[in-house]
């Protein structure tokens, strides 16, 4: 996995008008997990996409008449079998967090890239979707200041109006994967 003007490169790319310039000198240090499905509990169809890009019909179905307003998007989207979308480069400021503060630092768009996984609270998350998602986080880790401190659920920046990635999501598991790609990257970057 590599990546070049901050775009992942292979994966699918819907790119977003919901995003603008980080604050000068400011570089992506905080990963916040979220989770999206549209209709709340179903999955697959355009609709995250639509959303993402402004393009949501807000008539096909009554939950997107609440939503087809906002100006929202994320980095990257994980969907059920792991095909990882990608919205918004990197080094660019995504509108995923909303009123959000980290460590006494509000704003968290500023300063952190947002993946959402399809999925709800809820349900569990996919094993490939762990996967994807620890390789994005490998590769971002090996480009930006982010550590495994600084990786954190939405809930936790905006714990007022947020729950997820939700008690479904296996944040041991996660962490587990991710030191195993790490690890690997930096044992890759070694030997090149």
């Amino acid at each position: 996995m590599q990546l070049q003007d901050g775009w992942i490169v292979g994966v699918k790319q819907v790119p977003s008008p919901h995003f603008n310039s980080r604050p000068a000198e400011e570089v992506p240090s905080l990963l916040v997990v979220h989770n999206i499905s549209l209709p709340p509990g179903e999955f697959g169809g355009p609709y995250i996409d639509a959303l993402f890009t402004g393009q949501l019909d807000a008539s096909a179905h009554p939950f997107f008449a609440e939503i087809a307003q906002l100006r929202v998007s994320a980095h990257c989207l994980i969907r059920r079998d792991g095909e990882i979308v990608q919205y918004v480069p990197f080094h660019l400021r995504a509108w995923h967090a909303g009123i959000s503060c980290w460590q006494g630092r509000e704003n968290c768009n500023d300063f952190s890239v947002g993946i959402e996984l399809e999925g709800t609270d809820t349900l569990p998350y996919t094993e490939v979707q762990y996967q994807a998602l620890q390789q994005v986080t490998a590769l971002l880790m090996q480009h930006y200041p982010l550590t495994i401190e600084r990786i954190t659920g939405h809930s936790d920046i905006a714990p007022e109006r947020k729950t997820d990635p939700g008690p479904a999501f296996d944040w041991e598991k996660f962490r587990h994967g991710l030191s195993h790609q790490s690890g690997d990257a930096i044992s890759k970057e070694r030997n090149a």
